[in-house]
């Protein structure tokens, strides 16, 4: 009997994916809130696999973060950005660097 492929296809990461818990905040975030924590913007076209990686990995939380991104055009965008305090947002960032290397170097 042939073996037969299978497909599978992507589907767009969305924020309420890499969500624990959804909380609605009403009006703007208290700027003591934020105090001692830190936001990764997480490039677009990420694979979702190091993503998740980093959440299970890190001790951060995934926000969307709203920003002109300068390609062709200034647009603004709804970015992912895992937010937590410097420690754990720098060695994140050293992992997601490093992932993205494997993932652009493999064959």
């Amino acid at each position: 009997m042939p073996k037969q492929a299978v497909i599978i296809l992507a589907r767009k990461l969305q924020l309420e994916d890499l969500e624990k818990t959804k909380q609605k905040i009403e009006g703007k975030i208290d700027k003591d809130e934020l105090v001692g924590l830190y936001d990764l913007i997480i490039p677009p076209g990420t694979p979702s696999y190091i993503i998740y990686d980093m959440l299970e990995e890190f001790d951060l939380e995934a926000v969307n973060r709203k920003m002109t991104v300068d390609i062709v055009e200034s647009d603004d965008r709804e970015l992912i950005a895992l937010r937590g305090t410097l420690e754990e947002v720098q060695d994140a960032e050293k992992f997601l660097h490093d992932e993205l290397t494997a993932w652009i170097n493999e064959d």
